[in-house]
């Protein structure tokens, strides 16, 4: 059975000034988190702007991943969208294209029940032979999935794992306690709760901060998984000096302009998203500096 585990960066999707897919800084993005030692890719997420992207722009860049990529690590493909149709739709495009897995965020704007939400996501993965995680992102999509939910969607055959962005690590527990036994793997989707999910027995992180800072993030992981619980705690800490700072500029553009400091070119963010002040760029960069990301 295929497990989600490690650090998986959500990617970040290279555009440029006219909102055009720059195709060469998604092939070196692509290079920079896999030498900052990443175990997996995930296309078409949230912080890869998949909401602002076509369809045609979302096979391009699947294809290219999967072409970049070369089998060295998984990829993972963001099939999300308001209408099941659509959702299905792009889990066939994946599975198509060769991806590895699936994932699938929460219907947005629509607020569907408990069970319209099982009947939605149980569709989907009866639509492909491929390997589905389950996306709960209630700040962006106003749904929360409950532990209930999860552990019953944990019983689908291809259903095998959950990312968890609430923020409650109440919730994440119940999502880890609830599936013990169906080999069903829980991820952190809030990068300051890295360690605390892995604790709890959650098996890595969807961590947008891994786009810029693939190294930290793997190290909490490393050092984890190697007993240095001090080591791991001391990145998180690290971390959390970067990620607490996405409030100086609207999602997603902090670890776009982030990175664009770093000298790893991902060009501009899909309006009415704007790049950060200058004032603001400024304190991010003192940020990177302190963390030791820019010399």
């Amino acid at each position: 059975m295929f497990q989600i585990k490690g650090v998986v960066p959500p990617l970040i999707t290279p555009l440029d000034a006219e909102e055009k897919l720059d195709i060469r800084a998604l092939r070196n993005l692509i290079e920079y988190v896999i030498d900052g030692g990443v175990h997996g890719i995930f296309v078409l997420g949230s912080t890869g702007e998949f909401y602002g992207l076509d369809y045609a722009d979302k096979v391009r860049v699947v294809e290219t991943t999967l072409e970049q990529v070369n089998g060295r690590v998984p990829v993972y493909v963001g099939a999300s969208a308001i209408t099941t149709k659509e959702c299905v739709k792009l889990t066939r495009m994946a599975k198509q294209s060769g991806a590895d897995a699936v994932t699938v965020l929460t219907p947005m704007f629509i607020n569907p029940t408990e069970t319209e939400l099982y009947d939605h996501f149980r569709t989907i993965a009866e639509s492909a032979d491929i390997p589905i995680i389950l996306y709960n992102n209630p700040d962006r999509t106003g749904v929360n999935m409950s532990a209930g939910l999860i552990e019953k969607l944990a019983d689908v055959p291809n259903i095998v794992g959950a990312k968890d962005t609430s923020g409650d690590m109440t919730l994440t527990a119940e999502y880890i306690r609830r599936t013990q036994g169906k080999g069903f793997s829980v991820m952190a989707g809030r990068d300051t709760m890295i360690l605390a999910t892995l604790v709890y027995g959650g098996t890595g992180c969807v961590a947008g901060t891994a786009n810029v800072l693939p190294k930290l993030v793997v190290e909490i992981y490393d050092k984890y998984m190697a007993g240095d619980l001090q080591g791991s705690l001391d990145a998180q800490y690290r971390l959390a000096l970067f990620r607490n700072a996405y409030s100086l500029g609207s999602f997603p553009v902090v670890p776009k302009d982030a990175l664009n400091l770093m000298g790893v070119d991902v060009g501009h963010p899909i309006r009415p998203i704007q790049h950060m002040s200058d004032a603001n760029k400024e304190k991010i960069k003192e940020i990177l500096l302190k963390i030791g990301a820019l010399t």
